[in-house]
């Protein structure tokens, strides 16, 4: 592709060289070669201006840069100044990769909490519609329940390079319908600049990612881009950022919610503890649906879907039996089979409002003591650290204050400041550094009718330390815990 196709509708300057063919495009100086354009970007710990005279040195054909100083023009090699390099390499990403998404309906779900089970909720639905799906998040990028072998760094949405060429993967393979975790962080970094969706779901906001945004405003105005790049946007009309969304959202408005009257409610609703029935009334007409997923916010998840899916045409039948053959969400209130007489559950939860959810929804079936077993990152928000401790304190009847992905930090010092909110609580509750023994722990010391949450990690099967990442899975450490345990 020669670099004037490339740069197609992108605002650009050339500073030297010429209108070179471009074979690949690469972000790694140690990846460049003849042929390869390289975008020069300034991290938030690397400024990869210093990595230019490597790329030249590999045969990089041309540089993208949106800031020249101290910057020495190589000679025979071509220099594109853009306005930001983020911004034009996500476009420029599209443009090398055919822009395939265009070829099929993308549907983007962002939130705080829930955005990994929309996505497996709307791939089910879909592949009962008899249609094929890509789905790319937090649990890596899949056709038709197959991994795409593109794999990437980033935790949820890739990067604008790896992403295209997920879409471009996913088009030749097929795909008729993408469905994908759209983060604050994607918005925040240009990763979806140029996209456009089909559908545009927003679950819910609250407080996270602090560390990154600063502001709850910042981290509102990243996620309401999604609504800014969307046909079609499907509100959660109980959130209290509802009218914010569609006010501000250029697409129309659909809405779902429990408490307020709107488009998709939910009504009638009994909470068992192996899912939920509900009423819902599309186009005059009520239905029942069972969903197999316990809780109050999973009920939200399948209004966000049903909103989606009718939006879209799929027949309401179609959805109704997608939803009710669902099997689960690795890692959302999973429950790890045992014959000890309580319930283990792993859930992804990891900010206030997610324990809120998972705790309420498994208290709502247990008759005994809830015994919550969790941590905070390391190198993350650490104001909601404590404000994480007094909501598992607050629902708890105990807890186990213990290590998630201490990353660089000190796992002491983590569970420091998680302590004093806890405390505030009045939760009686233990420090176990270690994860393994404080899951050990909780088992341990619960009894017939109670129910522990290991909550955090969900899916993950690895822990991150400053000197290693290990392998660490709490479904797995769990039910090898339980199953060791006698009766």
């Amino acid at each position: 592709m020669q670099l004037s196709e490339l740069m197609k509708n992108i605002k650009h300057t050339i500073i030297g060289g010429n209108d070179t063919e471009i074979k690949n495009i690469v972000i790694d100086s140690r990846e460049a070669r003849k042929g390869s354009l390289f975008f020069c970007i300034k991290g938030l710990t690397q400024d990869a201006r210093k990595y230019i005279p490597d790329a030249v040195l590999q045969g990089a054909s041309a540089i993208m840069i949106d800031d020249l100083e101290g910057v020495q023009i190589a000679e025979g090699t071509t220099f594109i100044k853009v306005d930001n390099v983020r911004s034009a390499m996500a476009l420029a990403s599209g443009n090398f990769y055919g822009n395939a998404y265009k070829n099929y309906k993308m549907i983007g779900v962002t939130g705080t909490n829930g955005k990994t089970s929309v996505t497996y909720f709307m791939e089910a639905i879909i592949r009962e519609y008899k249609k094929s799906v890509g789905v790319i998040g937090t649990a890596g990028a899949v056709l038709n329940g197959e991994k795409v072998s593109i794999s990437y760094a980033t935790s949820t949405t890739p990067d604008p390079i790896e992403l295209h060429q997920i879409f471009k993967k996913m088009h030749d393979g097929g795909a008729k319908y993408v469905v994908m975790e759209a983060t604050s962080h994607a918005f925040a970094f240009n990763k979806l600049d140029g996209v456009q969706f089909d559908i545009g779901i927003f679950t819910n906001l609250s407080q996270d990612h602090l560390d990154i945004h600063g502001t709850m405003e910042n981290y509102r105005d990243e996620k309401l881009k999604l609504f800014k790049s969307s046909d079609i946007c499907v509100l959660n009309i109980d959130d209290e950022y509802f009218e914010y969304m569609r006010d501000n959202g250029t697409g129309k408005a659909v809405t779902y919610g429990i408490d307020k009257k709107c488009d998709f409610r939910a009504e009638n609703i009994e909470y068992l503890n192996n899912g939920s029935i509900f009423e819902i009334t599309i186009e005059g007409k009520a239905h029942s649906l069972f969903l197999p997923i316990a809780g109050r916010f999973s009920v939200y998840n399948a209004l966000a879907v049903i909103g989606s899916a009718v939006s879209i045409g799929i027949p309401i039948e179609v959805i109704k039996k997608g939803l009710e053959n669902m099997k689960g969400v690795p890692g959302r209130i999973q429950s790890v089979p045992n014959d000890l007489g309580f319930n283990i559950v792993v859930d992804y939860a990891h900010t206030p409002d997610a324990l809120v959810n998972i705790i309420s929804a498994v208290r709502g079936y247990t008759k005994g003591r809830i015994i919550t077993v969790f941590g905070c990152g390391g190198d993350r928000d650490k104001s909601k650290r404590s404000v994480m401790g007094k909501t598992a304190g607050d629902l708890s009847d105990y807890c186990m204050v213990t290590s998630d992905n201490p990353r660089t930090e000190d796992p002491v010092s983590i569970i420091n400041d998680i302590e004093p909110g806890i405390k505030e609580s009045g939760c009686l509750f233990e420090k176990i550094v270690d994860r393994r023994e404080a899951i050990e722990r909780a088992i341990e010391i619960a009894g017939i009718g109670d129910s522990i949450i290991i909550a955090g990690k969900g899916h993950e099967n690895y822990q991150i330390f400053a000197d290693q990442t290990i392998h660490f899975d709490d479904f797995e450490v769990a039910s090898e815990i339980a199953s060791s345990k006698k009766v």
